[in-house]
């Protein structure tokens, strides 16, 4: 017999992959209790309602995601290194915050650590602007908008090859994007 927390974290589970695959609408609460191995009503006992479990699944997945990127770890280029791993290693979190925003859900500003991740970026952007380590000509914002933008390039793309196992092709897509990362940076 399972108890209410590992019974709860089954569902998640089960729910994440379902909700990663088919988004809020297509998601099927049927699937999701056939997964899990649980009813339906214990599912609607843990959670309300089916959005109400997308919104955890949501929330879990984007602390998860920003967490692992958290720019106070380390420098500019390492950050979008590690947003190019999570993409690649986690692509269920970045399909949840995608049906997210498909499905028009206001998303809750990301926290790692318990602490809004955005203001830390910035801070920590502006920090790397103050010594010099980050040219002053950005806006921290927008940097860190491009800055995403060039972890997730490949998780993004529409190439046929963008999805590989290739690990020579994995190390030199993150070493490019690396490389961009720190061009975007350099003062002139």
């Amino acid at each position: 017999m399972r108890s209410t927390t590992e019974l709860r974290d089954v569902i998640l589970a089960a729910a994440r992959a379902e909700f990663a695959q088919y988004g809020l609408a297509g998601a099927r609460i049927d699937r999701i209790a056939r997964t899990a191995q649980a009813s339906k009503e214990r599912i609607y006992a843990h959670f309300r309602d089916k959005e109400t479990l997308f919104r955890e699944v949501l929330a879990a997945d984007s602390t998860e995601f920003f967490e692992a990127i958290s720019l106070r770890r380390g420098t500019v280029p390492d950050f979008v290194g590690d947003v190019y791993d999570v993409a690649r290693g986690h692509p269920e979190h970045l399909r949840m915050i995608t049906w997210a925003r498909l499905e028009g859900f206001a998303l809750d500003e990301p926290r790692a650590d318990g602490e809004p991740v955005f203001a830390d970026t910035l801070a920590a952007i502006e920090a790397a602007q103050a010594t010099g380590h980050v040219d002053r000509v950005w806006e921290p914002a927008d940097l860190i908008a491009l800055l995403l933008g060039i972890g997730l390039a490949w998780a993004n793309s529409p190439h046929p090859d963008s999805l590989t196992d290739d690990p020579v092709m994995i190390a030199r897509r993150r070493a490019a994007a690396v490389e961009a990362a720190t061009r975007i940076i350099t003062t002139h």
